[in-house]
């Protein structure tokens, strides 16, 4: 089961480092055909904006993967934790005020690996 958390893990640092790049630094680019229902125009005058936001991301995803290089089970445990709730309030949010697709994209994933770890804390 920790295992499973740990991929998890992994696999939300991973999306958040993507996310990270698409808004740092292809916003006018490659995030045209990602975010297809926002409007075209906009791309460019939100581009600051956008990477202000990759970079947050870029913090989520450098916790989560802090977490996963951490010695001491018990100080892993809570970091992994603390990120991925962190993850799961911000697709949350992100669901409730952009689009619903954000919780399944964003908040799914961190919940699933939320569950998990707190599963191996009580099969232990």
């Amino acid at each position: 089961m920790l295992l499973i958390a740990k991929i998890i893990t992994a696999l939300v640092a991973i999306l958040h480092l993507y996310f990270l790049w698409l808004e740092m630094f292809a916003w006018t680019t490659k995030a045209r055909k990602v975010f297809k229902n926002f409007p075209q125009d906009l791309f460019e005058p939100t581009k600051s904006m956008a990477a202000n936001q990759g970079l947050y991301n870029g913090f989520l995803a450098a916790g989560l993967i802090w977490s996963l290089l951490i010695q001491d089970s018990v100080w892993q445990f809570y970091i992994a934790l603390f990120f991925l709730s962190c993850v799961a309030v911000a697709g949350i949010y992100g669901a409730m005020s952009v689009s619903k697709k954000i919780f399944t994209i964003q908040a799914m994933p961190a919940l699933i690996g939320i569950v998990l770890l707190l599963a191996t804390l009580y099969s232990s």
